[in-house]
């Protein structure tokens, strides 16, 4: 079997190595510029590739492509594969078809990283041998090839998603709806929304779907949809009979038993937070993980970096760094936590952004707005008779000075930036490093 891999990030360079460990023959290619390190594993793994084109005839031979989550289903070379009839795979699905492993997937527009990272911290504090991968950490698809893992918890985009056959996981969850990616899915809400559902497409009734009882378009779609895992809710609006729900202050999961614990006992703060923890705690309830280590892992995780992550605290300002939100919604989480005034740091590429949903909380919560981007335009237009104070920038430096000068004692300045990080910085990683290394540059002038 001939199994082309294209891109040579962490997931390509990871389905790669796999391929070649069960004896496929393999080939890699990236149109643009391999990175070093993943060059050097390529070359000392001993697998063909090629960076800096395609090579067409070579590619269109394959009998399965493995596609990386990076490369927009809309390219030209997938256009002609797709005519081809040649099976497609993202390395979720092709790994999953070597591993007899449990898998817990996560998706949902906003909260994968955090509940992902929670449920696998969960899991490895109660001894369980588990792996995490997806869209975070290390390449599933190499860790099913060199580790003997149980479990994995795998972060799941709609963009690894759309290329699923046959995957299915023994947990799925999806987590919420929002409008994101409209631009690779035409602009049509429901088709990218559809995309999140086929993580429970190949589920069968021994499998269990976790969901969000709150999203309005999830309940939508439910109505439509046939769906054959054992469905579990949360809400932290309406009690349970069977689910996860938040009632006085106060989470609880009822599955055969109850897990309950205070919201205060949480180290994640926010109302997204508390149905991240339901979700997670319904996994952990699932697996029989006993309520005393959910409580000890709940008490004791580490929010994720980029996410509402606190980067220096000084002459009475907050500094905070949300660089992981790319939608509106992630943002609107971002400023209904906030408590104090806030300088709003905004901006980058638009993906069909609708800001109508966070005007109110705009309004109420921000004392001045810092764009930050090559083409702030939308957004000035869309608050510029909504807020007196707007400012325009093009470089981490200028902005952060910007949101500096502007905040007083009381204040918080917040990133969030709502957008993707491609116009300035290769990805939001690297948006949110230099927000706190120019912070932290501040910080050190001011003492």
């Amino acid at each position: 079997m001939k199994i082309v891999v294209l891109g040579g990030g962490e997931s390509g360079c990871g389905a790669a190595y796999l391929a070649q460990k069960k004896g496929l023959d393999v080939f890699l290619s990236d149109k643009g510029t391999i990175k070093e390190n993943y060059r050097k594993f390529l070359v000392e793994s001993g697998i063909e590739f090629e960076e800096g084109t395609h090579d067409e005839e070579r590619l269109l031979e394959a009998d399965w492509i493995i596609k990386s989550p990076g490369i927009p289903k809309k390219a030209a070379i997938m256009h002609k594969i797709h005519q081809k009839g040649i099976r497609v795979s993202s390395e979720i699905e092709f790994a999953a078809e070597f591993t007899e492993a449990k898998i817990i997937a996560i998706t949902g527009s906003n909260g994968k990283t955090t509940t992902t990272s929670l449920i696998y911290h969960i899991l490895k504090n109660d001894d369980l041998k588990v792996g995490l991968g997806g869209n975070i950490g290390k390449s599933f698809a190499k860790q099913v090839a060199d580790e003997n893992f149980d479990y994995y918890v795998l972060e799941v985009s709609s963009f690894q998603l759309d290329d699923v056959q046959n995957f299915r996981p023994y947990i799925s969850l999806l987590l919420n709806l929002s409008q994101d990616h409209l631009d690779q899915y035409n602009y049509n809400y429901e088709e990218y929304a559809l995309a999140k559902f086929r993580i429970t497409e190949n589920q069968e009734n021994d499998n269990f779907f976790i969901y969000n009882k709150d999203d309005e378009m999830s309940q939508n779609l439910l109505q439509k949809l046939e769906i054959k895992a054992r469905m579990i809710p949360f809400s932290i609006k309406e009690k349970m009979r069977e689910g996860g729900y938040l009632t006085n202050q106060k989470m609880v999961v009822r599955l055969e038993d109850e897990f309950a614990m205070d919201i205060s006992e949480l180290s994640l703060v926010g109302n997204h937070n508390v149905a991240n923890s339901l979700a997670a705690s319904i996994a952990g309830k699932i697996l029989n993980i006993r309520n005393e280590s959910i409580r000890h892992s709940l008490m004791t995780f580490q929010a994720v970096e980029h996410r509402l992550e606190q980067v220096a605290d000084f002459g009475g300002v907050k500094y905070i760094n949300d660089s992981k939100a790319t939608n509106v919604n992630a943002a609107y989480y971002a400023l209904e936590s906030m408590k104090q005034p806030t300088v709003w740091i905004v901006g980058g590429v638009d993906k069909g952004n609708d800001y109508a949903e966070i005007e109110d909380l705009v309004k109420k919560k921000v004392k001045a707005i810092v764009c930050l981007g090559l083409d702030n335009q939308k957004i000035i237009d869309f608050f510029k008779d909504k807020k007196e104070l707007i400012y325009s920038s093009s470089s981490m430096e200028k902005a952060v000075d910007i949101a500096h000068s502007l905040a007083q004692k009381g204040d918080a300045v917040l990133l969030s930036p709502c957008c993707a990080s491609f116009d300035l910085f290769e990805n939001y990683e690297d948006r949110g490093n230099q927000f706190k290394n120019e912070v932290l540059k501040i910080e050190k002038a001011a003492n």
